[in-house]
């Protein structure tokens, strides 16, 4: 027997859902009645929304930190020019 992986659900519903359920308006389990998602994941979503927001306003200097690829990159390409 294998597992089915469920079905996909798409970034924006996740979102309207989340946002919904932060509202307060509907309780988790009238909302999984609504949008056919189980309890727990809309308190998972709504979880993650509440965790991203303070990012959502953070300054733009803030937020580009640069990764160990962005940094490297450049250097790499130094040293392919110095080979050739």
């Amino acid at each position: 027997m294998t597992r089915s992986k469920g079905k996909r659900l798409s970034a924006d519903f996740k979102a309207r859902v989340a946002l919904e359920a932060a509202k307060g308006q509907k309780t988790a389990s009238e909302l999984a009645q609504a949008y056919q998602v189980h309890p727990t994941q809309i308190s998972q979503w709504k979880r993650q929304l509440l965790e991203k927001l303070p990012e959502l306003f953070a300054s733009g200097k803030a937020r580009k930190e640069p990764t160990v690829e962005t940094a490297t990159a450049p250097l790499y390409e130094e040293i392919g020019r110095l080979k050739v």
